[in-house]
């Protein structure tokens, strides 16, 4: 259940539901300045006030749950996360349907990018605003990503998404159409032992 249900045109959906495989341990557990990765993605999307937030999480989830600060969090739990990123998707829709009904659009968030902030996950929503378009994703090297605003015209799309191609598949089929807000150092995420060993330099 949501620790509180505020009404707002925006809900923030974290994507943390993932093994890190590649990794062999909990990514979102990473500690980063002082806190995990993932707390540091929460704590981003609660500062930004853009609206309520939904954390979906799934491999290791009592470890992970029970290491994070959540409150004003509706934390939920994707019982198919091994089938990839799109389920986690779906899952953050479905509880978005249900506690967020008032909903027009959804910010996607993922937890392994350490320099997501308040400041980015606003401007998304100004961008939208302002424009009027139906996606705004995030802007770095070279490419469209998350975090990304999609209207709510584009949600049956996005549960139709299937495996762990996330939710860049529709930024790549409307990367004509859609604005973007630059995020500076938004390429940078953890992968490998090595990426994390990069960051801490």
């Amino acid at each position: 259940m949501p620790s509180t249900k505020r009404n707002g045109k925006y809900t923030i959906i974290i994507l943390a539901a993932g093994r890190s495989a590649r990794l062999g341990s909990p990514k979102q557990l990473l500690s980063y300045q002082g806190k995990n990765l993932l707390q540091h993605t929460i704590d981003a999307a609660r500062e930004s006030q853009v609206g309520p937030l939904i954390l979906v999480l799934g491999s290791d989830i009592d470890e992970i749950a029970g290491r994070l600060d959540t409150e004003n969090v509706t934390m939920v739990n994707n019982p198919n996360w091994q089938s990839g990123m799109a389920s986690s998707i779906a899952c953050g829709l479905t509880a978005q349907d249900k506690w967020y009904p008032e909903t027009e659009a959804v910010i996607l968030m993922v937890c392994d990018q350490p320099f997501v902030n308040p400041k980015l996950l606003m401007q998304l929503s100004q961008k939208h605003e302002e424009s009027g378009n139906s996606i705004v994703a995030s802007s770095y090297a070279n490419i469209q990503g998350t975090p990304a605003l999609f209207h709510k015209k584009h949600f049956n799309e996005l549960l139709a998404i299937e495996g762990d191609t996330g939710a860049r598949s529709l930024i790549k089929k409307y990367t004509g159409s859609i604005q973007s807000v630059p995020f500076i150092r938004g390429g940078i995420d953890i992968d490998t032992i090595e990426d994390y060993q990069n960051l801490l330099k």
